[in-house]
């Protein structure tokens, strides 16, 4: 996790206007995670991970992001069957939850759906 992101996300939007705007980064972040985990659309793997590695850089997710990074380089290159969509989706559970772990520190409070 880079912490620092998130403090500076937070200071570029506001404290006030920070746990909105990271349920709308979580809340389609989440909606990629089960459109890949579904089996996604091969044709379409190099842009799901450019848009899943926007996401985790702005809220954070280092680790994330380098995997997305990788993934999206492979899949432009005809090679998007090699890579490990698994591997990514646990990354990123992992990364949220490290996130959603430490919201009393960062001061926000983001209610979880359902």
């Amino acid at each position: 996790m880079d912490w620092t992101r998130v403090h500076e996300l937070r200071e570029e939007v506001g404290a006030d206007a920070f746990s909105e705007v990271l349920a709308l980064f979580l809340e389609e972040t989440d909606g990629m995670a089960q459109h890949l985990a579904a089996g996604g659309d091969p044709a379409r793997l190099a842009d799901d991970m450019h848009f899943m590695k926007g996401a985790a850089l702005n809220l954070g997710f280092d680790e994330l992001a380098s995997a997305c990074h990788g993934a999206e380089s492979l899949a432009r290159q005809g090679q998007g069957a090699t890579v490990d969509v698994p591997a990514i989706l646990a990354c990123y559970a992992r990364s949220r939850a490290a996130l959603l772990a430490d919201q009393d520190s960062l001061g926000f409070r983001f209610a979880e759906a359902g």
